[in-house]
C-alpha cells in the first residue's frame, strides 16, 4: 500500500505548476483523497478544502444540493457524484471540482450497489466521471482502492487538459 503522501504527490505537483485549485467532496474514501492531497508539502497552494458528506443532511448542509431538485438521481452514482464536484468546486471557488461517492463494505448500501461500488467524479476545464466495482466486501482495502482511484483518474485528467 502507498503512502498518503505518495498518493497525492503527482496531483499536487500538477497543481502547482498549474496554478491551479482543487476542492474535495468524498463518502466511502473516508478523508482519505483529502489527507493524500493535504499531506503533500505546499498544498495550501492548491488545496481549498472538502468534506467527508456521508449523511444527507451532510449533503444538504454542505454541499447545498436538495436531492428532491433533481429527480432520479441517488447517492453513490455517476450523476450524484458529478453533482457533488460541482457543488464543492462552486462552493470553494476551486478550478477543480472531485467527488467519490460510494460503499466502502462489508455489505452494500440501500440503494442496491453492493460493497466496493464507488463512482467518481472530477468537474474543471474538462469532466469525467467513472465507476469503480472492487468485489470486495474489505472495508478499509476498499477506502484505499476507492482513493487511489480517485487520484489516479485526477493526475490523468490534469496530464490530459
Amino acid at each position: 500500500m502507498q503512502t498518503l503522501t505518495s498518493l497525492g504527490t503527482a496531483v499536487g505537483g500538477l497543481l502547482k505548476a498549474r496554478g491551479e485549485t482543487v476542492a474535495v467532496s468524498e463518502s466511502s474514501s473516508a478523508g482519505l483523497v483529502s489527507a493524500a492531497l493535504v499531506s503533500v508539502p505546499g498544498a495550501s497552494a492548491y488545496f481549498l478544502g472538502g468534506g467527508l458528506i456521508y449523511t444527507a443532511v451532510a449533503r444538504e448542509v454542505l454541499l447545498g444540493i436538495d436531492i428532491d431538485d433533481h429527480p432520479g438521481v441517488r447517492s453513490a452514482s455517476e450523476a450524484y457524484a458529478r453533482l457533488g464536484a460541482l457543488a464543492i468546486r462552486e462552493k470553494l471557488g476551486a478550478t477543480w471540482g472531485v467527488a467519490e461517492t460510494g460503499a466502502s463494505g462489508p455489505t452494500g448500501n440501500r440503494y442496491g450497489d453492493r460493497a466496493g461500488h464507488t463512482c467518481i467524479a472530477i468537474v474543471g476545464p474538462v469532466e469525467r466521471v467513472v465507476t469503480l466495482e472492487t468485489g470486495s466486501g474489505d472495508r478499509e482495502a476498499n477506502m484505499w482502492r476507492f482513493t487511489e482511484r480517485t487520484l489516479a483518474e485526477f493526475e490523468d485528467v490534469l496530464r490530459s487538459a
